[in-house]
């Protein structure tokens, strides 16, 4: 069911696909900047959640007037949240290009009954639960790109995005979409996990690393290697993790994979050592790209590349190992048309192992 449009306005752009902006023709990164994950049982603790979510905005570079939009769309999901779903979680996180534009985030989590019809629940004056039924309506309005996936008995994942500038027009070109979600352990205010991407001349590289153990030394060596990724020049995946590996034999160390997409030869090019999960996910099927032993900046032998077709509406999935291994698309209808941070965060929510720090990372071609 179509509830978002991908493209001018959305994170569907050539060069950068998570804050709908062209940082340069030649080159762009992005990478989270702030993320946060609140519980929501009742409507008491909605007012916490608007205060955060206008908080990020502001720490993330947006106006006042911004800060407070982002505010009110917290309370509507935050109160929709307690309404309709039986409670469940905000996720709050925005992200920074190369050129200093920021998009700020805000989504729903839930395993309540989930919606039968979402058109239906996004026209205004309809409601199940007695209330005006303007909820997911406002928040569309109010929103610069939305989207949503709802499964009846399963739950709902709803995404609301925020832009800090205006959208360049979108050439009507092959892009990627990147979306993802990071979670510290239970009990942990620090995510050990990073993740990162960069683009060049249409060649895309991503990164998820998890720092050994968890808490602020292990975010140290994720975030170092992120460091290290955005800003080596050599594109080589081995070369990069070689890179990364030196860089951080100072730290604890940390399981890294990178992947290449190249979309005019329709390949990816896949190396990692530890526990990072990469997928290619097509209407023919799930293939598990190959990750090594290992550990970078504590013991990694020499790396090997490996190569697989990036066949036409296929997906990547990276993850550390805070998510289980057997999750399976087909048991998610509709969800592969769904935004990547949408996908993203219903993987998380349904296969996050519940003791450990957990990063899912997707990409996805889109016609803008």
């Amino acid at each position: 069911m179509e509830v978002s449009r991908y493209g001018e306005g959305s994170s569907a752009v050539n060069k950068d696909a998570v804050s709908s902006r062209q940082a340069s023709p030649e080159s762009d990164s992005l990478t989270l900047s702030h993320s946060l994950w609140l519980p929501i049982s009742d409507s008491s603790q909605v007012p916490g959640a608007r205060r955060a979510a206008a908080d990020i905005a502001r720490r993330a570079g947006f106006s006042d007037a911004y800060a407070d939009k982002a505010g009110l769309i917290a309370t509507e999901l935050g109160t929709n949240l307690v309404k309709h779903g039986g409670g469940g979680e905000v996720y709050l996180h925005s992200v920074r290009d190369a050129m200093g534009t920021d998009v700020l985030e805000i989504m729903t989590l839930d395993k309540g009954p989930g919606m039968a019809n979402t058109l239906l629940s996004l026209s205004d004056g309809y409601s199940t639960a007695g209330s005006a039924g303007t909820g997911l309506g406002a928040i569309r309005r109010l929103s610069d790109a939305f989207d949503l996936y709802s499964q009846p008995g399963h739950g709902t994942v709803v995404l609301s995005r925020l832009f800090s500038a205006p959208s360049p027009s979108v050439s009507r070109v092959k892009a990627l979409a990147v979306g993802a979600v990071t979670r510290p352990k239970k009990g942990e205010e620090v995510c050990g996990d990073h993740w990162s991407a960069t683009s060049q001349r249409g060649q895309w590289q991503f990164l998820v690393a998890d720092g050994l153990g968890h808490g602020p030394l292990a975010s140290e060596a994720a975030v170092h290697a992120g460091r290290l990724f955005r800003t080596t020049r050599s594109r080589a995946l081995p070369d990069l993790l070689a890179a990364i590996h030196d860089a951080l034999r100072s730290t604890r160390g940390a399981a890294a994979a990178i992947a290449d997409i190249d979309l005019g030869r329709q390949l990816v090019r896949f190396a990692g050592v530890g526990n990072i999960a990469g997928v290619v996910v097509s209407p023919a099927g799930m293939k598990h790209m190959v990750s090594l032993n290992g550990t970078a900046g504590v013991e990694m032998r020499k790396v090997n590349e490996f190569s697989y077709p990036w066949p036409d509406n296929a997906l990547l999935v990276m993850h550390s190992d805070g998510l289980v291994s057997h999750w399976n698309m087909d048991e998610y209808p509709g969800l592969g048309q769904r935004h990547p941070t949408v996908i993203a965060a219903v993987l998380c929510r349904d296969y996050d192992r519940g003791r450990d720090d957990v990063t899912v990372l997707v990409a996805k071609q889109v016609r803008s």
